[in-house]
């Protein structure tokens, strides 16, 4: 039975859920977790992958000697392996006001398309059993739910997304400082917005979160018309986020607009390239499941391991 519009598990929409159920969220750099897993960890044990050797001291497990190394060198080397772990995945939600913002007949506005993009990603971390959290945000947090590996959790995170309705303007340097704060240890962090906000605030925040030595995605979500300003005629536009409504003539506006537009995209791609974020633009007409299967699959490609 499909899910009504005021069903919280309308975010999980069945039809991408089975295209995207064969991806999986790789840590591209090294995270820091519970229990073993598929996920790079800082941490050296004994068990995946061969990394380097080092000197034998005195109280070193003796089953780790290289006797292949001694027999050349005369000397004692232990074996070290990279451990693997679970991925720690939190997801940075967006309900400012302006995700209020949707094209007049379409499927969904950037809220609803951000929450069901959040969603399916929240699925794809608990089939692979690592944890996911959320944490949704305006000009303050609004709802913070901790990670959990549960396929139950997914119902606590959706109901999360549906209280947390667009209300008011967000402050990035401040939201970004309190998720630096809430997530300790290493992990992805997963941004879903549109970014409609000071870039400097917003860079220094996503600074903050590398230099936590975080993985971090940003997902900047935008609707068709704000891409390609179609208006025409005499129109109203409605302020959002304390701006006041404006009455033109878009025609006269659209060229600079969108050279506006286009020089902010380039300053928002170079500020996460230069951080090493991966940053992907969204139209909220673009099917999800491509868009996800593109940025996974990307992110598996460049994959180092390397912070």
């Amino acid at each position: 039975m499909a899910a009504t519009a005021d069903d919280p598990r309308r975010f999980l929409d069945p039809r991408t859920i089975a295209r995207i159920s064969g991806l999986e969220i790789r840590a591209r750099q090294v995270v820091e977790g519970f229990i073993s897993g598929m996920h790079r960890s800082p941490f050296f044990g004994h068990s995946v992958e061969f990394v380097q050797h080092r000197e034998y001291v005195p109280g070193d497990d003796i089953r780790h000697l290289d006797w292949k190394a001694w027999s050349k060198t005369d000397r004692f080397y232990i074996k070290q392996f990279e451990e693997e772990t679970n991925l720690r995945t939190t997801i940075v939600l967006d309900v400012s006001e302006s995700m209020q913002y949707g094209r007049k007949g379409a499927a969904m506005n950037k809220y609803e398309y951000a929450c069901t993009a959040a969603a399916c990603l929240a699925y794809l971390v608990v089939r692979q059993q690592d944890t996911v959290g959320l944490i949704t945000f305006d000009a303050d947090l609004r709802q913070v739910v901790p990670g959990r590996s549960s396929m139950t959790h997914l119902d606590a995170i959706v109901k999360a997304m549906d209280i947390s309705r667009p209300r008011e303007k967000t402050d990035p340097l401040k939201i970004l400082r309190r998720v630096a704060e809430a997530t300790p240890n290493r992990g992805l962090i997963i941004l879903v917005s549109d970014l409609l906000c000071d870039r400097e605030p917003l860079f220094k925040g996503l600074e903050m979160l590398r230099h936590r030595r975080h993985d971090v995605i940003v997902f900047h979500v935008l609707d068709d018309d704000e891409l390609e300003f179609p208006f025409a005629g005499t129109t109203k536009f409605e302020g959002m986020e304390q701006l006041p409504d404006l009455i033109c003539d878009p025609r006269a506006l659209r060229q600079g607009y969108l050279e506006a537009l286009e020089e902010y995209l380039t300053e928002v791609r170079r500020g996460c390239s230069k951080q090493g974020i991966d940053y992907a633009l969204i139209r909220t007409s673009d099917y999800l499941d491509a868009v996800l299967s593109k940025m996974l699959h990307r992110r598996m490609s460049t994959r180092t391991g390397k912070m």
